[in-house]
């Protein structure tokens, strides 16, 4: 699968898409800065200036266009004739999205740094001040970083089934979208429906993309999640796995 992984980082990285799109991250950062103010400075700084959502979206633009482009291209052909496996080929791309996903947290964690030493946005903050989980503010930020990457591992299993599922990839774009920014809403209209026992339905797949907000705020989605942020921790972990493991199912089956 080396071959093959080192075909899919030459591919993202000589695209322009997935590095002209990175600039919405400082853009997105600076206006929640300015909108939230200065009394939400540590806040700030352990959230990335709430970078996850504009993450998911440029995940979910570039993600989408791993698998889709290459089957309204034909390209996948080729690349299958030359790889001749299909795991390898599909799990190259899933990690080449995962890599791309730590790779805007480690940008995100750069630009609150330097956010932080400029005084323009917010009041600078010791990185050494206890703040949430009884933890200094610095291990607060990359906490919040690795579990939202756990967080969006869960999208990327969700776009790489969509891809699957879907050719189109304006198509794989508004789907995924819809089920990322409109989950939590859907998890918490299912258990104030009461359409089953609670304490099976807050297992639901759209409760889980609460984990990296719940992590930060717990009090509060505490009681829309109804789950622990460990138990939220598992379920992203399994559904992860799941959807990862379906998208492969499909991608196997799939005539090209």
């Amino acid at each position: 699968m080396k071959v093959e992984l080192r075909q899919e980082l030459f591919k993202l990285n000589h695209r322009k898409l997935p590095w002209v799109i990175m600039i919405l991250m400082p853009i997105y950062m600076v206006v929640i800065g300015l909108a939230m103010g200065r009394i939400y400075s540590k806040l700030l700084i352990m959230c990335c200036y709430d970078v996850s959502t504009v993450i998911m979206l440029i995940l979910i633009i570039v993600g989408s266009t791993i698998f889709s482009m290459e089957f309204q291209n034909g390209t996948i052909i080729n690349l299958m004739y030359h790889s001749g496996s299909r795991l390898a080929v599909f799990f190259a791309k899933f990690l080449t999205l995962l890599l791309y996903d730590v790779i805007l947290h480690v940008v995100a964690m750069i630009i609150t740094a330097l956010l932080n030493v400029a005084p323009l946005l917010n009041n600078p903050v010791s990185w050494t001040a206890i703040y949430q989980h009884h933890q200094p503010l610095i291990m607060n930020m990359i906490m919040h970083s690795g579990v939202d990457i756990v967080s969006s591992s869960l999208i990327i299993s969700l776009i790489c089934l969509m891809s699957c599922l879907i050719n189109s990839n304006a198509v794989v774009i508004a789907v995924t979208a819809l089920f990322v920014f409109m989950s939590s809403g859907l998890s918490n209209n299912l258990l104030m429906a009461h359409v089953g026992p609670s304490k099976i339905i807050r297992w639901n797949p759209f409760n889980m993309i609460n984990l990296t907000d719940q992590y930060h705020n717990y009090a509060t989605y505490h009681l829309t999640t109804m789950l622990s942020n460990n138990q939220l921790l598992v379920g992203t972990l399994c559904y992860t796995v799941l959807f990862t493991a379906v998208a492969y199912l499909v991608f196997r089956r799939k005539h090209f």
